[in-house]
């Protein structure tokens, strides 16, 4: 019986091998992202703007290793607000106006800034919100982020509560087997999150049959 094989379109094509060079300039530190992280960050820690990097970019210093297109950081409302007074217009814009939703217009990259004080996942009162980076950020010589079960926290409620938010969910799950967490890792959590993590870390030890 003679094999059928289907044409991948021009477009299609070129959609993959963009993506492919992305990673590959992703994992060089190179990427679009990356410029926008650097560039973000520069401004911030000049203008003496308290922040702490949050989602995969975090996750890359936690130890698991994943590409993202975008920057995400916590910042105190008033210091978002300062920021964007001093940077709109000028490098930057509001996607959607009013909130921490912005673009780095040189470089075509989405900036979400979550401001301190608020829940994640849903935006609903729980026991866990974000923090004040100016008392909670661990920094280093150059950039600023959360300390490890803090940021785990986060991640594990946003999931709990947003079932859009799955994604949050499988992030800790990867970065129990990436890093190779130890199950005590759950003692430093919240009580709220902890029952989730312990999931988590027993659906990582599982080993693919193959």
């Amino acid at each position: 019986m003679a094999i059928r094989t289907q044409t991948l379109s021009a477009e299609s094509e070129a959609r993959f091998i963009a993506g492919v060079e992305y990673c590959g300039r992703f994992f060089v530190g190179e990427s679009e992202a990356h410029k926008a992280l650097y560039k973000l960050t520069a401004l911030l820690d000049a203008e003496r703007l308290p922040y702490a990097i949050i989602g995969a970019f975090a996750l890359l210093e936690y130890g698991h290793r994943r590409v993202t297109v975008d920057v995400d950081l916590v910042m105190r409302e008033e210091d978002l607000q300062e920021f964007k007074r001093r940077h709109l217009g000028a490098g930057y814009s509001e996607r959607v106006p009013g909130t921490g939703k912005l673009l780095d217009t040189e470089l075509g990259v989405n900036v979400d800034v979550l401001s301190t004080g608020r829940f994640p996942g849903d935006d609903k009162p729980k026991p866990i919100a974000f923090p004040d980076p100016a008392t909670a950020a661990v920094r280093g010589a150059r950039f600023a982020l959360l300390p490890m079960p803090c940021f785990i926290e986060l991640k594990l409620a946003s999931g709990m509560v947003a079932p859009h938010r799955a994604k949050d969910l499988v992030d800790v799950q990867e970065l129990i087997r990436s890093a190779q967490l130890p199950r005590d890792v759950a003692a430093t959590l919240h009580p709220w999150v902890r029952a989730k993590f312990l999931e988590l870390w027993e659906l990582a030890q599982v080993a693919d049959p193959f």
